[in-house]
């Protein structure tokens, strides 16, 4: 129940962010709401280990709960759905103003399974985006859950803990990769009349070829550098979570506004099976195969991965289509 609850959260927050702000500076806002899966990860062990010593163990998990709802209750009670709402203009009109829009949403009235399959999976360019958050996400898992054990097999480290040192980096340098990402990606969409969506790709392609690079220097790097090692895995960071945080981007900019949430609803799902996969079949696949495979396995992700967006480099937002 914890994660079916917590999957409501991001369709309704890029739902938000699609509305708010417009495609030209829409990734640095959506790079800035990424991070929280850094800073989240970072902060939350801190927050709850502090409330269990000083209050006792069951406040490690009380004053989480507490803050979020604290948070969450701030924010509904403060926060609109859209410009339109506050008496603002859109920021991406989809028609002459506001009573235009609610005709047009009265007129394509559709009940959630009728904008799924209309809007969403009828869309080829979302089964890409789809196929390929699954590649990331065998990658992102992947590196996550096993590089302590590599580190430890291969690299003759003395235990978890000095491990889990040099991986530390991953989570810092992927909340710089996300906003970087972001705001390069709008940087090409202010610079040129390409396709909105095609410009993010672009990005995306660049980080997938940077984490491959870093897979390899991963592997290749010597047992005895241990700064080396830390470097690496923080600009494994860096690369991978921009495209994680890119893909879910062009998702909602590839479909309506009113189709936002099932969109990113729909790549979230694949995105948690690409996670899955990273778990157990990996670790079988180590066991009977070896590191070497496991490295050929990410690999071979982020090529796939490459592939499968090679047709969207020049894919148009759903405004520019209209």
């Amino acid at each position: 129940m914890n994660g079916i609850l917590q999957g409501f959260g991001a369709p309704s927050c890029a739902k938000i962010l699609t509305s708010w702000f417009a495609a030209s500076e829409r990734g640095t806002y959506w790079g800035m709401w990424n991070i929280a899966h850094n800073l989240g990860g970072f902060l939350a062990p801190i927050l709850a280990g502090t409330a269990a010593r000083t209050l006792g163990w069951s406040w490690g998990l009380w004053a989480p709960g507490l803050i979020a709802l604290i948070v969450g209750v701030i924010i509904v009670s403060t926060l609109k759905d859209c410009p339109e709402d506050k008496g603002f203009y859109p920021v991406e009109p989809e028609s002459k103003g506001r009573n235009d829009t609610k005709a047009a949403n009265t007129s394509n009235d559709q009940t959630l399974i009728q904008n799924l399959f209309n809007n969403v999976l009828s869309n080829p360019f979302i089964w890409g985006l789809a196929f390929t958050y699954f590649c990331v996400y065998v990658v992102r898992q992947g590196i996550t859950s096993w590089s302590v054990f590599y580190l430890i097999k291969e690299k003759g480290v003395i235990d978890a803990g000095a491990a889990a040192v040099r991986v530390s980096g991953l989570e810092l340098g992927g909340l710089f990769g996300s906003l970087i990402a972001g705001r390069i990606s709008d940087g090409l969409i202010s610079s040129s009349n390409r396709g909105a969506v095609g410009n993010r790709i672009r990005v995306v392609i660049g980080y997938l070829i940077g984490v491959a690079t870093m897979l390899i220097a991963f592997k290749m790097v010597p047992s005895g550098w241990p700064v080396t090692q830390s470097i690496i895995v923080f600009m494994i960071g860096f690369f991978l979570y921009g495209p994680q945080m890119l893909i879910g981007l062009c998702g909602a900019e590839i479909v309506g506004r009113r189709s936002v949430g099932a969109s990113e609803g729909f790549l979230g799902w694949i995105a948690y099976l690409g996670a899955a996969n990273a778990g157990v079949p990996l670790s079988l696949l180590v066991q009977q195969y070896g590191w070497d495979a496991f490295f050929t396995a990410l690999l071979s992700a982020c090529a796939l991965a490459t592939l499968l967006l090679a047709p969207l480099v020049d894919a148009k937002s759903y405004l520019q289509r209209k």
